[in-house]
């Protein structure tokens, strides 16, 4: 079998239950030559999926799938007695079988969006003297559900040549004809419907009769490069995958402004942000009329951390109108990550003089504002505090991000404030002056959170969150605690380890306490490090799961609401949800009808992106949930809202995490590899339900009702849960105090 490296996914799909979806077709040597056509206009009809292409064959030449290969990335070849094998592909969750004689003039995103069954089209044939009869051929479209094929059922399957429908009976989802129209119905030159989705010749394609339906196949034989510019010339959304597989040997052929900044944007969106810049750098030189391209080349360079650089270019994005407000936000935050504040103040000024109302200069004007220092205290001097290196969350950020750094200093004592804390924001370039200052503290702790991640805040220094270069890190002489940090990468997502890898190294190297927030991310951690440093890879839960054992107000039983509160997250969808947002939505739908006969639902936003899930919830299938805007909160006032509550059901971690921490019950909705590993590690998984099971709905409405009619209990268990963790951290703590010394 021969995978394409896109088929290899960083994080192993089987943590949060993600649907695995691939085309399959099944091919001989005289099939082989439909296949481009086959693969071109799935591509150019649906330019939005990039699924695996599995092809079946018997011992084909290997090089005999080159063709296959030059146009798309995810071309997947195995040995096969038969087509049969559609049935037993036990990699995926999700098979649309295709025929080599088809050819995609349509949208199959139902076809992709089918959770039940096995898919088919019942054909019309003639029967003789019996007339016609409905029949599911073998060699059809299918779209087969794994969950729902066994393997006696696939073995009968298998063995069927002539109607598949009375196997099937029981799991046939009939599918209508247009994704399965067979080409023969189109005699004496009948019209293509423009309804029709899927294609299929049954015969030669040179047969007379059937001209209209072979010059729809026609337009899709064409040369790799006139199928790369036709993809790339459509209009709307293309896949990343796709359009990175494309792209750039058409730009080679056909160097262009549009194609360049094109191929530099898709890289970008993949991390691969040096291949950008190579590939806009050239064409875009000091050119004054191309003031998107020197935005992108900008935004790359400074994910290189080449800021110099970075800085000229967007300069010359800003001097167009229509760019200047971006490109000023991105050059406030550019100087404020150097630690020029005045420089980014400044910079979010002149945004705001080219547009008032740009949110991202707004948020860079505020946050830049000179403020009067505070008068000294007794006991501020650098040796008596502990730098604290974190993602500090302001205005309308992420909720959870406000209540973890004060999380992490309450481990340490009362004293949570700039007397006992010297702030490094994680994102910021650690450089000679802030070296001084982080080594002028008692201790340097970094975390918690998820900083083990490599696109939030991009940098070339570490490839994770802090922006640290290797030669610096390594001059830390403070002692230096890396605390509940988490490896955050989605099911699926691809990144260049290598860089992070070596910063890595030099990090646990250098600290002399090194814990991690799940056993999932020391796990994950560990295979990256050379085999001398993993058993410094340790377990330290996030501080937020143990607020109650933190602050002595937590601990008294609450006077709880009869509130259940549901939280959703939107960041990265695609990898979140695939093609099962629909579902989940519908499922979602399902579950809190029910509970609302019982209890106040109401919506937890974390952050203003949160708040989708209302606005779809109420426009799909029009249920209206109150919003708790925690974002607007204090910390106490977030903990408050969750302590008072019976039941939290969140996507976020910390939706889990914080009122898990303040002894409240919990159910996850897991689309992220954190949720499952943090339920795995206290030892409650049926906490969690993957955002892609096809009975969620019921599940949860289940799952939360028996929470609510045992409430105590349910209570109880959290506290239980919460012991592992707090025996944990008090012994990490108790070991870091005499590390950092007394202040």
């Amino acid at each position: 079998m021969t995978h394409s490296s896109a088929s290899s996914a960083d994080d192993r799909s089987t943590v949060t239950g993600r649907r695995r979806i691939a085309f399959a077709v099944h091919t001989d040597e005289d099939g082989l030559p439909g296949l481009p056509a086959l693969i071109r206009s799935l591509a150019l009809t649906n330019p939005g999926v990039c699924e695996d292409f599995v092809v079946l064959h018997r011992g084909l030449p290997d090089a005999s799938f080159d063709p296959l290969r030059r146009l798309h990335p995810r071309v997947v070849t195995r040995r096969a007695e038969g087509r049969g094998d559609v049935f037993r592909l036990a990699d995926y969750d999700t098979v649309v079988a295709l025929d080599p004689a088809m050819v995609v003039l349509g949208d199959i995103g139902e076809l992709l969006r089918m959770r039940h069954g096995v898919g088919a089209v019942a054909q019309l044939v003639c029967a003789g003297e019996a007339g016609e009869r409905r029949v599911v051929l073998p060699d059809g479209l299918l779209v087969v559900q794994r969950a729902d094929v066994d393997d006696a059922l696939a073995a009968r399957l298998s063995g069927v040549t002539e109607d598949l429908g009375p196997v099937l009976d029981g799991v046939l989802a009939p599918l209508d004809a247009r994704y399965d129209f067979l080409a023969r119905r189109l005699h004496d030159d009948l019209p293509v419907p423009a309804h029709v989705t899927v294609l299929r010749f049954t015969g030669p394609l040179d047969a007379p009769g059937y001209g209209p339906a072979v010059e729809a196949r026609r337009r899709f034989e064409m040369s790799d490069e006139e199928f790369r510019a036709a993809y790339c010339a459509l209009p709307g959304r293309k896949h990343p995958d796709l359009l990175a597989h494309c792209a750039p040997p058409l730009l080679a052929a056909r160097p262009s402004l549009d194609l360049a900044r094109t191929v530099a944007d898709v890289y970008r969106g993949q991390g691969r942000y040096d291949e950008a810049v190579e590939a806009l750098a050239p064409v875009v030189a000091d050119r004054l009329d191309a003031p998107r391209c020197h935005e992108t080349l900008g935004l790359c360079l400074m994910a290189l951390s080449r800021y110099d650089e970075a800085e000229g270019h967007l300069l010359l994005a800003a001097a167009s109108p229509d760019v200047a407000p971006r490109a000023f936000a991105q050059l406030a935050r550019l100087s404020w990550l150097c630690g020029r504040e005045e420089d980014a103040h400044a910079y979010a000024r002149e945004g705001l003089d080219a547009d008032p109302t740009d949110a991202g200069c707004h948020s860079w004007y505020t946050r830049t504002r000179p403020e009067v220092p505070e008068p000294r205290q007794p006991g501020d001097a650098a040796g008596d505090q502990l730098a604290h290196v974190a993602l500090f969350a302001e205005g309308n950020e992420n909720a959870g991000d406000k209540v973890l750094p004060e999380a992490v200093r309450m481990c340490f004592g009362p004293d949570t404030g700039p007397r006992r804390w010297y702030p490094q924001p994680v994102h910021r370039l650690v450089d000679e002056a802030a070296l001084e200052q982080l080594n002028a503290r008692r201790g340097v702790i970094v975390g918690g959170g998820g900083l083990f991640l490599p696109d939030t805040s991009p940098n070339g220094n570490s490839h994770w969150q802090w922006n640290v270069p290797d030669d610096l890190l390594a001059r830390v002489t403070a002692p230096l605690a890396v605390f509940a940090v988490g490896y955050n990468v989605f099911d699926g997502q691809l990144y260049r380890r290598g860089r992070f890898a070596e910063s890595l190294r030099v990090l646990v190297e250098r600290s002399a306490f090194f814990g991690l927030r799940n056993h999932g991310s020391i796990d994950r951690v560990r295979e990256l490090l050379p085999a001398g440093l993993r058993d410094r890879v340790r377990y330290q839960p996030c501080p937020t799961t143990v607020a109650r054992h933190l602050d002595p107000g937590l601990l008294a039983p609450p006077e709880r609401s009869d509130t259940v509160l549901v939280n959703c997250a939107y960041d990265r969808a695609g990898l979140r949800f695939g093609h099962d947002y629909g579902h989940f939505l519908a499922q979602m739908a399902t579950a809190l009808r029910g509970l609302r006969e019982r209890a106040d639902v109401r919506y937890a936003a974390h952050m203003p992106a949160d708040e989708k899930f209302v606005h779809d919830l109420r426009r799909e299938h029009g249920l209206a949930l109150p919003v708790e805007q925690l974002y607007d909160l204090s910390n106490d006032g977030i903990r408050d809202l969750y302590r008072r509550s019976r039941l939290v059901i969140g996507m976020r971690g910390h939706a889990g995490m914080i009122p898990f921490g303040c002894g409240t019950p919990i159910l996850s909705l897991v689309s992220h590899p954190k949720l499952a590993y943090f339920l795995s590690d206290i030892g409650r998984r049926d906490w969690g339900l993957s955002v892609h099971d096809r009975g969620l709905g019921p599940r949860l409405a289940e799952r939360a009702s028996a929470i609510l009619d045992d409430h105590a209990a349910a209570v109880a268990d959290v506290h239980t849960a919460q012991e592992f963790l707090w025996k944990t951290t008090r012994s990490n703590i108790e070991e870091l105090q005499n590390t950092f010394g007394s202040a």
